[in-house]
């Protein structure tokens, strides 16, 4: 009696490679092999550039659910936290070499290849929501500046997609309160892409780490203050131990959405339906990955304030300003490099004309809030 042993999941790279070199073989009558291996699920090898523990990779979740449900199970994704293969920073260069398939990350983590990297995360916002700033990738041509950059500008062999629209992130923890840009000199402060350009030059002194080396780093005196992104990741990688100051609002990163990344061999050798679920899984996982940010983050802020004594404030308006003008300098700047300029105009142009729309059509929601539950803000 034979025993037909079931098939291990197979990448397509290694299915394609052992299906060439078994050619000959099958043309001279061994059928079966090929019939086999074709049953085996394609496996798609993704890393993150978040800690295990963190939120994100519980988002992260929610896009490979998504992707190995739609399949029917034909595509399985390796999902592996940062450092499983690459460092958190490296995961761009990982997907260029085929060294993983792909990648959920932020763009700004790779600004250091072209600064133009950040605009798709961490660059001035014109007046523009992140959900706007989301639009204008999908609608109003980042999506093709995204392609030329990264193909064209720096011949990198990847596909990149925006995923959830984040919400505007924490200008972020300090150890004592903050009233004005005089109380942020000199501060070691941990933040990345174009965000460390503008806060250097507002004074502080800035570190780029990822989000797990961040607590580390306090600990040590490398760093004296800090952002990562908002409440739930901070509180699981447990900021509340070493800063008690919480300040939210900030123009430092105000519309950033996820980076999906993929080896670009790798994305155009799928079949098409395949290819287009993992496109279009992105697009369903920004909806479950923004309710998912809804229900968490405020429940870690309440949270914070209940259980582990943090001090929540709204960053001073005297900041956000000395921000705004900071913005306005850098971009002055960054305008000398033809992408950069480029990629700014594009927004620019999008966000007078969709941050019209927006501010003119949004009621004070705070108005309402402040009637509804009087007292708890303080603005």
């Amino acid at each position: 009696m034979t025993t037909t042993k079931t098939p291990a999941p197979v990448s397509r790279r290694s299915f394609l490679t052992k299906g060439a070199l078994a050619g000959g073989v099958a043309a001279t009558g061994a059928l079966a092999a090929p019939a086999v291996l074709a049953q085996a699920p394609l496996v798609m090898k993704m890393q993150t550039s978040w800690p295990a523990s963190d939120i994100w990779m519980d988002m992260a979740r929610e896009y490979t659910t998504r992707v190995e449900e739609m399949s029917g199970g034909r595509l399985k994704v390796d999902l592996l936290p940062a450092g499983a293969v690459v460092g958190a920073f490296q995961v761009m260069d990982a997907c260029h070499d085929g060294v993983i398939d792909a990648a959920h990350s932020v763009s700004a983590y790779w600004y250091g290849k072209h600064k133009a990297a950040s605009f798709f995360g961490t660059g001035p916002v014109f007046g523009g929501s992140s959900p706007a700033m989301l639009a204008w990738f999908y609608q109003g041509g980042g999506a093709e500046l995204y392609r030329e950059l990264t193909q064209d500008v720096l011949g990198l062999n990847v596909v990149g997609m925006m995923g959830m629209p984040m919400p505007a992130q924490p200008f972020g923890w300090f150890k004592n309160p903050i009233n004005g840009v005089a109380d942020i000199q000199g501060f070691k402060y941990r933040t990345v892409g174009l965000a460390a350009d503008l806060l250097q030059s507002m004074g502080m002194s800035v570190a780029q780490l990822p989000g797990g080396e961040i607590v580390p780093a306090m600990e040590r005196g490398v760093i004296d203050a800090f952002e990562f992104n908002n409440p739930s990741s901070d509180r699981r990688f447990g900021a509340q131990d070493v800063a008690k100051n919480y300040y939210l609002a900030s123009y430092h990163q105000a519309a950033e959405a996820f980076e999906f990344i993929f080896n670009k061999d790798f994305y155009d050798d799928l079949d098409p339906d395949l290819q287009a679920i993992v496109k279009y899984a992105v697009e369903a996982s920004a909806t479950s990955n923004l309710a998912l940010a809804m229900k968490e983050y405020s429940s870690d802020l309440q949270g914070l304030q209940a259980d582990n004594g943090v001090t929540v404030y709204r960053t001073p308006k005297e900041i956000m300003a000395a921000q705004l003008e900071a913005w306005d300098k850098l971009i002055a700047d960054l305008e000398g490099d033809p992408m950069n300029k480029k990629i700014m105009e594009s927004q620019r142009a999008w966000a007078e004309k969709v941050g019209y729309y927006e501010l003119m059509g949004a009621p004070d929601y705070s108005l309402a809030y402040e009637h509804y539950f009087p007292g708890k803000l303080k603005l």
